[in-house]
């Protein structure tokens, strides 16, 4: 069984419905769950916002935020995983943004992935460095991480 495959068992047998909000990954995340037959019973919704406007307007992430600490952040990646919760019929939400490559910088290299994971209790955060194992490396990676995150959450349900 897949690990999206056992995100949504989990899912189902807490009754628990799962957004996504997703920069770095464009989907990929909610194209892993929503690709098995029937995840529409847990499933409600996923965010694609790839722009810093697409996060403030469809997530609700501040300017100040975003020009404090920049777009991958842990900073974000909580106003990401919060937006997504209070925008959606989910109890659970994940989110990531960071650097798929190719390029990055000193202080955001390539592989810098930035999570955040938010339910009823809060949010919680992590930073994770994949390296420059390149786009789809980092991209495929990050579905991974993100997909045990969930599976890590819902386990503490």
């Amino acid at each position: 069984m897949s690990d999206a495959a056992r995100v949504l068992e989990a899912a189902r047998q807490r009754g628990v419905m799962i957004a996504t909000a997703e920069s770095c990954t464009g989907g990929l995340i909610a194209g892993a769950l929503t690709e098995i037959a029937g995840s529409s019973d847990v499933f409600d919704r996923g965010f694609v916002t790839y722009s810093n406007a697409a996060k403030q307007q469809m997530l609700g992430i501040r300017a100040d935020t975003l020009a404090t600490h920049g777009a991958v952040s842990e900073a974000v990646a909580a106003e990401m995983a919060a937006g997504a919760l209070a925008r959606s019929d989910a109890r659970l939400a994940v989110a990531v943004t960071g650097i798929a490559g190719p390029g990055g910088s000193e202080h955001k290299p390539e592989g810098r992935v930035c999570f955040g994971i938010a339910d009823e209790d809060g949010v919680a955060t992590e930073t994770v460095e994949f390296g420059a194992v390149g786009r789809a490396g980092v991209r495929a990676a990050t579905v991974a991480h993100a997909l045990r995150l969930l599976l890590d959450r819902l386990a503490a349900v």
